[in-house]
């Protein structure tokens, strides 16, 4: 079951925590892999919606950042969906070149070791 919203619902959906944040999970259009894990305000939620850059609101310099302004390595929106609650966004994207800093492709590259 998929609802399809409106940008406006889309938006008015979401519920962004006391600091004005709300968590979005970034995801491979083509695999289905998780790329990586950041913020969004409704000011980058609406910038991103609005051009299809995916644009994230950095915690540690307070400030917006477009995903591959510095490293050219970008996402584009391909299909956004809100969870249940409204606190949680997913992202589903394509990404152009590695999407961690460290230039792998997932942030989620490390894993427990077997017991």
């Amino acid at each position: 079951m998929t609802d399809h919203l409106t940008h406006a619902a889309f938006v008015s959906t979401v519920k962004f925590d006391a600091s004005g944040l709300v968590p979005v999970i970034a995801q491979s259009k083509d695999t289905g892999q998780v790329l990586m894990f950041a913020w969004m305000t409704r000011e980058t939620l609406e910038m991103t919606l609005t051009t299809g850059r995916v644009t994230y609101w950095s915690r540690s310099r307070q400030s917006v950042w477009a995903k591959g302004e510095t490293s050219g390595h970008s996402q584009h929106l391909v299909e956004a969906y809100v969870d249940c609650d409204g606190d949680v966004l997913l992202l589903k994207v394509d990404q152009m070149g590695p999407a961690c800093h460290t230039g792998a492709p997932s942030c989620f590259f490390r894993k427990l070791a077997e017991a």
